[in-house]
């Protein structure tokens, strides 16, 4: 399989989760929109809003690759939260068709990206440098993850159904986002079906905590204490 056809099967994943939130954000009024999500400090309209300039930043990142001219995920970070606290106060309306828009043309871009381009390495938002491909986990794990957050009936079991096949790379992504700082864990995800997948994570003598693909996502990305594991969960540092 090429770099494309990869590329191309991951982002038909990305799709899919994009057709999920077009008709949940098409789906809210104004007064659902501006009720909190489960994320501190943040309602809806502002994790919407985050969502649309995470789709633009990444274009970024796929523009960098194809043409070889740095071009940075966003100005800087005041400039990124200003975009989401700016985006937050308009209607549920106008919201909804940024959610749309900002995910058509992440689409369009990374459809048009040439072979070799998947490879280029770029710099995500926290400097850490990346091949291009990893763009789309990025945009995969940001359309699954913050489906639970919106907080309108969407739980970690169901994020990791959808998911599917890739729920394995984006929990390792996660772990990835910590960098060195994880405590010693032998974390296990044990499906309905009999699927088990396993990750380790820090040095020394692992603490083995096992639960649903749900629970351990919700766990890693920080969503979770982990009391719903079998195991004691360590604490995990702030998540990015």
């Amino acid at each position: 399989m090429t770099a494309t056809e990869r590329a191309h099967a991951l982002l038909n994943r990305v799709h899919a989760l994009h057709d999920e939130w077009a008709r949940v954000a098409r789906g809210l009024d104004d007064e659902t929109v501006r009720a909190p999500s489960a994320l501190p400090g943040w309602t809806r309209a502002h994790l919407l809003s985050h969502l649309a300039r995470n789709a633009d930043g990444l274009v970024n990142l796929l523009t960098w690759a194809k043409s070889g001219v740095e071009t940075p995920m966003y100005a800087g970070e005041s400039a990124r939260d200003s975009d989401i606290e700016q985006g937050a106060y308009r209607s549920a309306a106008e919201i909804a068709e940024d959610v749309v828009g900002s995910a058509a043309r992440f689409v369009e871009v990374a459809s048009g990206l040439p072979d070799g381009a998947w490879a280029v390495r770029v710099r995500a938002r926290q400097g850490r440098e990346i091949p291009a491909e990893f763009v789309l986990w990025l945009r995969l794990s940001e359309t699954a993850i913050h489906l639970a957050d919106l907080d309108l009936g969407y739980d970690f079991a169901r994020v990791a159904e959808l998911l599917a096949d890739e729920f394995e790379i984006v929990v390792s992504n996660a772990i990835g986002m910590y960098g060195g700082e994880l405590p010693s864990v032998l974390l296990v995800a044990a499906g309905a079906d009999g699927t088990r997948h396993e990750w380790r994570m820090g040095t020394g003598m692992p603490v083995k905590l096992t639960g649903t693909p749900g629970e351990v996502l919700a766990w890693i990305t920080g969503r979770s204490d982990g009391s719903t594991l079998d195991g004691v969960a360590p604490p995990l540092p702030h998540w990015l």
